[in-house]
């Protein structure tokens, strides 16, 4: 077994191996689920989800079966050490920060018309608080108390995003924050 660094990626793929154990699942099962559920707050490029597994079965945090017949596919589960892995990093404290990667921001900051990105920004995220909403409204009694937490801060975070853009179109700064000095 090799010495691996665990990286959020790690994590996301052990944890979604978590959920499905005791079964089964291949890289594109990891990237569908990762479709309607941590991609909607944690985004990762599918190519990294795909490679993930087998470098985590390289560490012994997953086992690794390939088809004998047909499309040979490549079907994962997570081991004991990855559980361990798994627990030990969720009672971690954090220390990093979020990141803010807003394109929106990106373009004011290089010159952009405030008023027009933020009239865009806001259907965006009305649009993202809808879906969020909905998706509430219909599976909240299914899915785990974790799960629906994260729900929650993103549905919190969208209607903050939609009152700062709605402040930003009506050309009015953010009232967290100054003017700039002339």
């Amino acid at each position: 077994m090799q010495a691996l660094k665990l990286t959020p990626t790690s994590f996301m793929v052990l944890g979604l191996l978590e959920q499905a154990a005791p079964a089964e699942a291949t890289p594109y099962d990891i990237k569908q689920w990762m479709g309607f559920s941590v991609d909607n707050f944690w985004p990762t490029p599918h190519a990294q989800v795909y490679r993930e597994p087998e470098r985590l079965a390289t560490g012994g945090y997953v086992t690794e079966r390939r088809e004998e017949t047909g499309r040979r596919r490549k079907f994962y589960k997570i081991t004991e050490a990855g559980s361990a892995a798994l627990e030990t990093w969720r009672h971690e404290p954090l220390d990093d920060l979020p990141e803010l990667r807003d394109a929106a921001v990106l373009k004011i900051f290089f010159g952009a018309d405030p008023v027009v990105v933020a009239r865009h920004q806001v259907a965006a995220h009305e649009a993202k608080l809808a879906e969020y909403e909905h998706l509430r409204s219909n599976i909240a009694e299914f899915i785990p108390p974790g799960q629906l937490l994260a729900l929650d801060i993103g549905i919190a975070h969208e209607r903050k995003e939609v009152d700062l853009w709605n402040e930003v179109a009506a050309g009015q700064v953010p009232p967290t924050t100054s003017a700039p000095r002339a």
